[in-house]
C-alpha cells in the first residue's frame, strides 16, 4: 500500500529550527519527484519546496535561503530542514509525490 508519513512537527520559537521527515512506503521512492506543501491558518495550500528524482531543487520565495529540501533514497525518506523560522511559517506541512500522493500532514507552530 502506498503511504507517506510525516513527522518532526512541533512548537518552536521564532528564529529556531525544525527538521521534518517524510517516510514513504509502497512506491519506488528513488524515481519519484517529491515536494513539501503547507497550509497556514486561513490560507490556501502552497508549494514550499520540491526535489526531482535527479536531485534538482526549487523553493518558494518566502522560504528560499532558510529551508532545505533533501532526500535519502536508501531510507525512502524526504526531509525539510527549516532554519530561521518565522511566525509566518506556522502551518500544517504535507509531503507529496509529484504523481499526487499525499501524506496526512504535521503541524508546525512558530510562536514566542
Amino acid at each position: 500500500q502506498v503511504q507517506l508519513v510525516e513527522s518532526g512537527g512541533g512548537l518552536v520559537q521564532p528564529g529556531g529550527s525544525l527538521r521534518l521527515s517524510c517516510t514513504a512506503s509502497g512506491i519506488v521512492f528513488s524515481i519519484n519527484g517529491m515536494a513539501w506543501y503547507r497550509q497556514g491558518p486561513g490560507k490556501e495550500r502552497e508549494l514550499v519546496a520540491r526535489i526531482a528524482r535527479v536531485g534538482a531543487t526549487g523553493y518558494a520565495d518566502s522560504v528560499k535561503g532558510r529551508f532545505t529540501i533533501s532526500r535519502d533514497n536508501a531510507k525512502n525518506t524526504l526531509y525539510l530542514q527549516m532554519n530561521s523560522l518565522k511566525t509566518e511559517d506556522t502551518a500544517v506541512y504535507y509531503c507529496a509525490t509529484m504523481t499526487g500522493i499525499w501524506g496526512q500532514g504535521t503541524q508546525v507552530t512558530v510562536s514566542s
